[in-house]
Protein backbone atom coordinates (compact mmCIF):
# COMPACT_ATOMS: atom_id res chain seq x y z
CA UNK A 1 0.00 0.00 0.00
CA UNK A 2 0.98 3.79 -0.69
CA UNK A 3 -0.54 6.05 1.53
CA UNK A 4 -0.52 9.54 0.37
CA UNK A 5 -0.12 12.72 2.54
CA UNK A 6 -0.62 15.90 2.31
CA UNK A 7 1.98 17.56 0.45
CA UNK A 8 3.62 21.74 0.50
CA UNK A 9 1.66 22.93 -2.21
CA UNK A 10 2.91 25.20 -4.96
CA UNK A 11 1.24 28.31 -4.63
CA UNK A 12 0.06 29.48 -8.03
CA UNK A 13 -1.19 26.10 -8.45
CA UNK A 14 -2.82 25.98 -5.06
CA UNK A 15 -4.28 29.91 -5.87
CA UNK A 16 -5.81 29.14 -8.79
CA UNK A 17 -7.19 25.70 -7.92
CA UNK A 18 -9.12 27.62 -4.81
CA UNK A 19 -10.47 30.38 -7.13
CA UNK A 20 -11.67 28.18 -9.58
CA UNK A 21 -13.36 26.03 -7.14
CA UNK A 22 -14.85 29.23 -5.33
CA UNK A 23 -16.18 30.38 -8.74
CA UNK A 24 -18.29 26.81 -9.80
CA UNK A 25 -18.82 25.40 -5.93
CA UNK A 26 -21.19 22.51 -6.49
CA UNK A 27 -24.06 23.57 -8.42
CA UNK A 28 -27.49 24.82 -7.34
CA UNK A 29 -31.03 24.00 -5.20
CA UNK A 30 -31.80 25.13 -2.12
CA UNK A 31 -30.75 23.02 0.09
CA UNK A 32 -30.24 22.99 3.93
CA UNK A 33 -28.85 21.77 7.32
CA UNK A 34 -25.96 19.70 6.76
CA UNK A 35 -26.16 19.34 2.24
CA UNK A 36 -25.58 23.34 2.90
CA UNK A 37 -22.54 23.43 4.80
CA UNK A 38 -20.96 20.64 2.45
CA UNK A 39 -22.03 23.07 -0.78
CA UNK A 40 -20.56 26.00 1.46
CA UNK A 41 -17.37 24.31 1.96
CA UNK A 42 -16.91 23.31 -1.62
CA UNK A 43 -17.51 26.25 -3.06
CA UNK A 44 -14.79 27.95 -0.56
CA UNK A 45 -12.21 25.92 -2.27
CA UNK A 46 -12.10 22.22 -0.39
CA UNK A 47 -13.86 18.88 -0.32
CA UNK A 48 -17.05 18.94 1.34
CA UNK A 49 -16.65 18.78 5.61
CA UNK A 50 -18.05 14.80 5.31
CA UNK A 51 -16.29 13.57 2.15
CA UNK A 52 -15.20 10.21 3.02
CA UNK A 53 -11.89 9.34 1.98
CA UNK A 54 -11.14 7.85 -1.70
CA UNK A 55 -8.55 4.65 -2.14
CA UNK A 56 -7.07 5.09 -5.81
CA UNK A 57 -6.28 1.31 -7.28
CA UNK A 58 -3.87 1.39 -9.21
CA UNK A 59 -1.63 -1.28 -11.61
CA UNK A 60 1.78 -0.73 -11.42
CA UNK A 61 1.76 0.41 -15.21
CA UNK A 62 3.35 4.06 -16.13
CA UNK A 63 0.15 5.61 -17.69
CA UNK A 64 -1.90 3.79 -14.19
CA UNK A 65 0.76 5.52 -12.30
CA UNK A 66 1.31 8.40 -14.05
CA UNK A 67 -2.76 9.60 -13.96
CA UNK A 68 -3.32 8.17 -10.45
CA UNK A 69 -0.26 10.29 -8.77
CA UNK A 70 -1.94 13.18 -10.92
CA UNK A 71 -5.09 12.63 -9.32
CA UNK A 72 -3.86 12.54 -6.05
CA UNK A 73 -2.29 15.76 -5.98
CA UNK A 74 -5.66 17.24 -7.62
CA UNK A 75 -7.59 15.69 -4.81
CA UNK A 76 -5.19 16.41 -1.96
CA UNK A 77 -4.96 20.00 -2.66
CA UNK A 78 -8.92 20.39 -2.72
CA UNK A 79 -8.66 18.85 0.73
CA UNK A 80 -9.92 15.04 0.41
CA UNK A 81 -7.65 12.44 2.16
CA UNK A 82 -6.32 10.27 -0.89
CA UNK A 83 -4.63 6.47 -0.82
CA UNK A 84 -3.20 4.79 -3.60
CA UNK A 85 -2.79 1.03 -3.48
CA UNK A 86 -1.15 -1.14 -6.20
CA UNK A 87 -2.25 -4.38 -7.18
CA UNK A 88 -1.99 -6.44 -10.35
CA UNK A 89 -5.37 -5.60 -12.81
CA UNK A 90 -7.55 -8.60 -11.11
CA UNK A 91 -7.44 -7.31 -8.02
CA UNK A 92 -7.63 -3.81 -8.66
CA UNK A 93 -11.00 -4.89 -10.51
CA UNK A 94 -12.05 -7.16 -8.39
CA UNK A 95 -11.41 -4.34 -5.69
CA UNK A 96 -12.94 -1.85 -7.11
CA UNK A 97 -16.30 -3.80 -7.68
CA UNK A 98 -16.19 -4.89 -3.78
CA UNK A 99 -15.48 -1.17 -2.73
CA UNK A 100 -12.10 -2.20 -1.47
CA UNK A 101 -10.92 0.48 -3.77
CA UNK A 102 -13.16 3.75 -5.33
CA UNK A 103 -11.59 4.20 -8.33
CA UNK A 104 -8.97 3.03 -11.15
CA UNK A 105 -8.08 5.10 -13.86
CA UNK A 106 -6.95 2.86 -16.29
CA UNK A 107 -9.15 0.40 -17.93
CA UNK A 108 -8.57 0.17 -21.68
CA UNK A 109 -11.99 -0.66 -23.82
CA UNK A 110 -13.03 -1.79 -25.59
CA UNK A 111 -10.17 -4.70 -25.97
CA UNK A 112 -7.85 -5.03 -22.97
CA UNK A 113 -9.88 -4.86 -20.46
CA UNK A 114 -12.96 -6.30 -21.64
CA UNK A 115 -12.98 -9.30 -19.51
CA UNK A 116 -12.69 -7.82 -16.22
CA UNK A 117 -15.74 -5.08 -17.36
CA UNK A 118 -17.85 -8.13 -18.08
CA UNK A 119 -17.05 -10.15 -15.47
CA UNK A 120 -17.52 -7.04 -12.32
CA UNK A 121 -19.38 -4.10 -14.84
CA UNK A 122 -22.66 -4.71 -13.25
CA UNK A 123 -20.84 -3.38 -9.84
CA UNK A 124 -18.86 -0.42 -11.40
CA UNK A 125 -19.41 2.73 -13.06
CA UNK A 126 -17.87 3.91 -16.20
CA UNK A 127 -16.84 7.72 -14.72
CA UNK A 128 -15.61 8.83 -18.30
CA UNK A 129 -13.37 8.57 -21.25
CA UNK A 130 -9.98 10.44 -20.50
CA UNK A 131 -7.60 9.25 -23.76
CA UNK A 132 -8.40 8.19 -27.15
CA UNK A 133 -6.32 5.57 -28.67
CA UNK A 134 -3.74 3.79 -26.55
CA UNK A 135 -2.03 1.32 -28.48
CA UNK A 136 -1.18 -1.71 -27.07
CA UNK A 137 1.62 -2.82 -29.37
CA UNK A 138 3.61 -0.73 -31.96
CA UNK A 139 7.52 -1.33 -33.52
CA UNK A 140 9.46 2.17 -33.28
CA UNK A 141 12.77 3.52 -35.42
CA UNK A 142 14.08 6.48 -34.84
CA UNK A 143 12.50 9.32 -36.33
CA UNK A 144 14.82 9.64 -39.16
CA UNK A 145 15.06 5.98 -40.25
CA UNK A 146 15.11 5.35 -43.79
CA UNK A 147 11.48 3.17 -43.73
CA UNK A 148 8.31 4.32 -42.40
CA UNK A 149 6.78 0.62 -42.71
CA UNK A 150 6.61 -2.71 -41.59
CA UNK A 151 6.22 -3.46 -44.97
CA UNK A 152 10.13 -2.20 -45.78
CA UNK A 153 11.51 -3.45 -42.88
CA UNK A 154 13.15 -6.85 -44.47
CA UNK A 155 14.48 -5.49 -47.16
CA UNK A 156 16.26 -2.82 -45.03
CA UNK A 157 17.29 -4.62 -42.20
CA UNK A 158 20.49 -4.80 -42.64
CA UNK A 159 20.40 -0.99 -42.05
CA UNK A 160 19.38 -1.81 -38.55
CA UNK A 161 22.23 -4.34 -37.72
CA UNK A 162 19.73 -7.07 -38.58
CA UNK A 163 18.50 -6.49 -35.05
CA UNK A 164 14.97 -5.76 -33.35
CA UNK A 165 15.70 -4.89 -29.42
CA UNK A 166 12.36 -6.26 -27.50
CA UNK A 167 11.38 -5.85 -23.68
CA UNK A 168 11.04 -9.21 -21.19
CA UNK A 169 10.69 -12.73 -22.76
CA UNK A 170 7.24 -13.44 -21.32
CA UNK A 171 5.79 -10.02 -22.15
CA UNK A 172 2.81 -9.85 -24.09
CA UNK A 173 4.19 -7.65 -26.43
CA UNK A 174 7.10 -10.32 -26.90
CA UNK A 175 4.77 -12.96 -27.50
CA UNK A 176 2.60 -11.03 -30.23
CA UNK A 177 5.81 -9.63 -32.07
CA UNK A 178 7.34 -13.46 -32.26
CA UNK A 179 3.70 -15.42 -33.16
CA UNK A 180 2.69 -12.05 -35.42
CA UNK A 181 4.95 -8.97 -36.29
CA UNK A 182 7.59 -11.76 -37.33
CA UNK A 183 6.29 -13.77 -39.46
CA UNK A 184 3.39 -11.50 -41.17
CA UNK A 185 6.24 -9.28 -42.27
CA UNK A 186 9.35 -12.07 -43.08
CA UNK A 187 11.37 -10.88 -40.57
CA UNK A 188 12.82 -14.19 -39.58
CA UNK A 189 15.96 -13.03 -40.82
CA UNK A 190 16.63 -10.42 -38.15
CA UNK A 191 17.78 -11.35 -34.67
CA UNK A 192 15.15 -10.47 -32.25
CA UNK A 193 17.00 -9.42 -29.05
CA UNK A 194 14.66 -9.48 -25.81
CA UNK A 195 16.13 -8.73 -22.20
CA UNK A 196 14.38 -5.60 -20.23
CA UNK A 197 12.13 -2.56 -20.51
CA UNK A 198 14.99 -0.84 -19.04
CA UNK A 199 18.21 -2.56 -21.42
CA UNK A 200 15.73 -1.64 -24.65
CA UNK A 201 15.54 2.22 -23.83
CA UNK A 202 18.76 1.97 -22.74
CA UNK A 203 19.80 0.76 -26.22
CA UNK A 204 16.84 3.06 -27.90
CA UNK A 205 19.04 6.54 -26.10
CA UNK A 206 22.39 5.47 -27.19
CA UNK A 207 21.25 4.91 -30.68
CA UNK A 208 19.08 8.08 -30.99
CA UNK A 209 22.19 10.07 -29.31
CA UNK A 210 25.09 8.48 -31.67
CA UNK A 211 22.28 9.27 -34.60
CA UNK A 212 22.11 5.44 -35.48
CA UNK A 213 19.08 3.39 -36.88
CA UNK A 214 17.37 0.80 -34.53
CA UNK A 215 14.05 -1.02 -34.04
CA UNK A 216 12.60 -1.84 -30.41
CA UNK A 217 8.81 -3.09 -29.50
CA UNK A 218 6.69 -0.08 -27.57
CA UNK A 219 3.82 0.96 -26.59
CA UNK A 220 1.74 4.06 -26.42
CA UNK A 221 1.00 5.85 -23.99
CA UNK A 222 5.10 5.53 -23.15
CA UNK A 223 7.99 8.54 -22.10
CA UNK A 224 9.97 7.45 -24.86
CA UNK A 225 7.80 9.30 -27.70
CA UNK A 226 8.31 11.89 -25.84
CA UNK A 227 11.93 11.53 -24.70
CA UNK A 228 13.35 10.18 -28.09
CA UNK A 229 13.29 10.98 -31.96
CA UNK A 230 10.66 8.19 -32.88
CA UNK A 231 8.38 6.95 -35.13
CA UNK A 232 6.17 4.08 -35.32
CA UNK A 233 6.33 1.84 -38.44
CA UNK A 234 3.07 2.18 -40.52
CA UNK A 235 1.35 -1.78 -40.05
CA UNK A 236 -0.26 -2.29 -43.76
CA UNK A 237 -1.49 -5.70 -43.27
CA UNK A 238 -3.09 -5.21 -39.38
CA UNK A 239 -1.27 -7.82 -37.97
CA UNK A 240 -1.16 -5.02 -34.22
CA UNK A 241 -4.23 -4.68 -31.91
CA UNK A 242 -6.42 -2.22 -32.71
CA UNK A 243 -6.20 0.77 -30.28
CA UNK A 244 -8.04 1.16 -27.36
CA UNK A 245 -9.64 4.00 -24.99
CA UNK A 246 -8.36 4.93 -21.58
CA UNK A 247 -11.48 5.27 -18.82
CA UNK A 248 -12.06 5.98 -15.25
CA UNK A 249 -14.06 3.56 -13.54
CA UNK A 250 -15.02 3.36 -10.34
CA UNK A 251 -17.66 1.56 -7.59
CA UNK A 252 -21.19 1.42 -8.08
CA UNK A 253 -22.64 4.53 -6.97
CA UNK A 254 -19.54 6.82 -7.02
CA UNK A 255 -20.76 9.58 -8.43
CA UNK A 256 -23.52 9.39 -6.16
CA UNK A 257 -20.96 9.40 -2.74
CA UNK A 258 -18.44 11.67 -4.53
CA UNK A 259 -20.35 14.08 -7.00
CA UNK A 260 -17.93 16.77 -7.29
CA UNK A 261 -15.14 14.20 -7.92
CA UNK A 262 -17.05 12.51 -10.63
CA UNK A 263 -17.69 15.85 -12.27
CA UNK A 264 -14.17 16.58 -12.23
CA UNK A 265 -13.14 13.11 -13.78
CA UNK A 266 -15.91 13.58 -16.54
CA UNK A 267 -14.27 16.76 -17.34
CA UNK A 268 -11.09 14.63 -17.15
CA UNK A 269 -8.94 14.04 -20.65
CA UNK A 270 -5.13 14.34 -21.78
CA UNK A 271 -3.05 13.84 -25.13
CA UNK A 272 -0.77 10.88 -25.77
CA UNK A 273 1.82 13.76 -26.12
CA UNK A 274 0.55 15.45 -22.97
CA UNK A 275 0.71 11.93 -21.04
CA UNK A 276 4.37 11.48 -22.60
CA UNK A 277 5.87 14.49 -21.27
CA UNK A 278 4.09 13.74 -17.53
CA UNK A 279 5.72 10.42 -17.62
CA UNK A 280 8.86 11.33 -19.22
CA UNK A 281 9.20 13.98 -15.97
CA UNK A 282 8.25 11.15 -13.47
CA UNK A 283 10.55 8.19 -14.95
CA UNK A 284 13.08 10.01 -16.61
CA UNK A 285 14.14 12.87 -15.07
CA UNK A 286 13.19 11.55 -11.77
CA UNK A 287 14.01 8.33 -12.25
CA UNK A 288 10.68 7.23 -10.53
CA UNK A 289 11.97 8.04 -7.68
CA UNK A 290 9.31 10.87 -6.23
CA UNK A 291 6.22 11.11 -8.03
CA UNK A 292 4.95 13.56 -5.84
CA UNK A 293 7.49 15.70 -7.09
CA UNK A 294 7.45 15.12 -10.02
CA UNK A 295 3.52 16.10 -10.06
CA UNK A 296 4.30 19.18 -8.54
CA UNK A 297 7.09 20.26 -11.19
CA UNK A 298 4.52 18.99 -14.18
CA UNK A 299 1.61 20.55 -12.80
CA UNK A 300 3.70 23.83 -12.18
CA UNK A 301 4.42 24.30 -15.87
CA UNK A 302 1.36 23.44 -17.23
CA UNK A 303 -0.71 25.79 -14.66
CA UNK A 304 -3.88 25.45 -16.85
CA UNK A 305 -4.50 21.89 -17.10
CA UNK A 306 -5.89 21.25 -13.16
CA UNK A 307 -8.01 24.60 -13.60
CA UNK A 308 -8.98 22.82 -17.16
CA UNK A 309 -10.58 20.01 -15.17
CA UNK A 310 -12.17 21.88 -11.99
CA UNK A 311 -12.90 25.26 -13.94
CA UNK A 312 -15.29 23.22 -17.03
CA UNK A 313 -17.35 21.99 -13.81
Amino acid sequence: MQSSTRRGAIIATTTALALTLAACGTGGGDSTGDSTDSAETAAEGAAPEDAEPITIGMFNWDEAIAASYLWEHILTEAGYEVSIETADPAVVFAGTASGEYDVNFDTWMPAMHADYVGEFGDDMEDLGMWMEGATPAAIAVNEDAPIDSLAELAENADLFGNRIVGIEAGAALTAMTNESIIPGYGLEGMEFVTSSTPAMLAELQAATEAGENIVVTLWAPHWAYDAYPIKDLEDPEGTFPEADNVHTYGHAGFSEEYPQVAEWIGNFTMSQDQLAELENVMFNEFEGEDHEAAIDQWVETNPDFVEGIIGAA
